[in-house]
């Protein structure tokens, strides 16, 4: 049996984690804890939609060590739902009983700074300890088929300029099919495409956005485009065959930064009478937002 006493409701409850490059995040409970119990437990919980119920958890069973702590794993399967994931301590066997919310301790993402450097399966599945907001300790999580990883951005006056690696998938053989494709949010389906430069080795593609053309017949008021790019071609008008690639978000998910967009911030353009910047969404994608 576990029993930490002496503490109180009051005494805020902290977890140090590390993450290694397989996803396997290790929790690590600190004492004191006001747990009395012989089974607590860590729980993961799924953040709902606003006005939505909870629908997932994860629960894992928290182990003693030789040190006196309390250490549970969470293995990097079953991959965990996109989203952001809330960490609880359950005092007591079952999940409908009293949760208390964890905050953080020291965090070891040490693993996740050079994930650029390595090549990601499909299906693409990321995961980031983080702090909320309100001081607690959480799990961001990217589910994803594949992923277009932004490794470069650079912006002038008149234009941007995109490197990045596909994971989870490759280019087609016929590259020069590929598109780059920047839909408009709200836009009943605008898409306007740009052709990619591929690398040799199928992965690697830049490509370059003209702010003109964004501003073009662009009127009032803000508009985003969202980039994504299209590995391989889209027959018409016969439907896709299972062995196309639907459309690649472009964004930046392999390193430590779980909310990159207030952090990550390009500089703005003038394009005639419209203000032009490129920027990272509450997804970590990358998205242009177009202001006149």
């Amino acid at each position: 049996m576990t029993t930490w006493s002496g503490a109180t409701h009051d005494t805020p409850l902290r977890a140090d984690c590390t993450i290694d490059t397989d996803g396997r995040i290790t929790f690590t409970l600190r004492p004191p804890a006001a747990i009395e119990s012989a089974s607590p437990r860590l729980l993961l919980r799924l953040r709902p939609k606003k006005g939505q119920p909870e629908k997932i958890l994860r629960p894992l069973d928290l182990e003693p060590s030789d040190d006196g702590r309390l250490h549970a794993v969470l293995e990097p399967r079953p991959t965990l739902t996109e989203g952001r994931w809330d960490v609880y301590l359950l005092p007591e066997p079952g999940e409908s009983g009293e949760r208390r919310r964890v905050r953080p301790g020291l965090r070891d993402l040490r693993a996740l700074v050079d994930g650029q450097s390595r090549d990601w399966p499909a299906p693409v599945a990321v995961r980031i300890p983080y702090t909320t907001k309100d001081g607690y300790l959480a799990v961001r999580a990217w589910l994803r088929r594949a992923h277009a990883e932004v490794e470069g951005v650079e912006v002038t006056d008149r234009s941007m300029t995109v490197r990045a690696r596909l994971h989870g998938t490759t280019f087609a053989e016929e590259a020069a099919e590929a598109a780059v494709r920047l839909r408009l949010r709200g836009g009943d389906g605008v898409v306007r495409t740009l052709s990619p430069r591929v690398a040799s080795d199928g992965r690697e593609f830049s490509f370059t956005v003209d702010y003109g053309e964004l501003a073009a017949d662009h009127g009032h008021g803000t508009r985003v485009w969202d980039l994504s790019v299209q590995p391989q071609p889209q027959p018409q008008p016969r439907p896709r065959p299972a062995a196309d690639t639907p459309p690649v978000r472009i964004g930046r998910l392999f390193d430590d930064v779980a909310d990159r967009k207030e952090i990550f911030v390009h500089p703005e353009a003038v394009a005639g009478d419209v203000v032009v910047r490129p920027y990272y969404t509450v997804d970590n994608d990358l998205s242009v937002e177009v202001r006149g």
